[in-house]
């Protein structure tokens, strides 16, 4: 009897703290992803609300805006309004350092939205640590997705995408992004999240092409207010 009480003692602690672990990882991490994300967004905004304004008439242009940056660093905010999404993008996709903190990571190597040419290529979680992510499968070609940065705002609009690739696709972050419908060197945005939901098992793809690049002087893009 002592015996078999243990046992049951045994099996319900342990289901308890499976219990504690579980609502940790579903909704504990995106507490904290949201706070640090949220966070992240506000110091970037108040740094680009200190810039100096474009010289009106002439005079000395600000300094240009650094085009790398530091593991971890902020440099810009992603919009998706089709999805109601902001979340700031940070360099690197390091798990630690970047994506468990709710914020977008840049593929280090990937082109930059200013950039002529290239794939601006970015991931993000889609379950847990914010989730950032977990809708962009909604997406359909002609959804717009804007990219904001210190000195503008870049439009992308939806192109395709790939339901599940494997983790070790690389392909898809080239400058003509493997399995898009891109044939030709342009501006290209690459979003990569774990698909199916709760399981690394695959990656899920979606496709952009950038329609537009506006300064930040001339305000927010169509997409963001809604205007036509």
């Amino acid at each position: 009897m002592v015996l078999a009480r243990l046992v049951g003692e045994l099996f319900i602690t342990l289901g308890a703290v499976m219990l504690l672990f579980v609502s940790y990882q579903l909704w504990w991490t995106n507490v904290l992803a949201d706070r640090d994300a949220g966070a992240a967004s506000s110091k970037l905004e108040q740094q680009w609300a200190q810039q100096p304004a474009p010289p009106a008439g002439g005079g000395t242009a600000p300094a240009p805006q650094p085009t790398a940056f530091e593991p971890g660093q902020g440099f810009a905010i992603i919009h998706i309004p089709k999805l109601g999404l902001d979340y700031p993008i940070a360099e690197g996709t390091d798990k630690q350092k970047v994506l468990d903190h709710g914020l977008v990571g840049h593929y280090a190597g990937t082109a930059m939205p200013a950039d002529q040419a290239g794939n601006f290529a970015v991931a993000a979680h889609r379950t847990t640590h914010g989730q950032p992510f977990r809708k962009i499968g909604q997406l359909v070609p002609g959804d717009r997705i804007v990219v904001e940065t210190a000195t503008a705002y870049y439009t992308y609009e939806v192109a395709g995408g790939i339901p599940e690739t494997p983790p070790s696709n690389v392909t898809v972050l080239q400058p003509v992004p493997k399995g898009s419908p891109f044939t030709a060197p342009g501006r290209y945005l690459t979003m990569t999240t774990c698909t199916p939901e709760f399981s690394a098992r695959g990656r899920l793809i979606v496709f952009g092409k950038m329609v537009e690049e506006r300064p930040r002087s001339q305000g927010q893009p169509e997409a963001l207010t809604g205007q036509h």
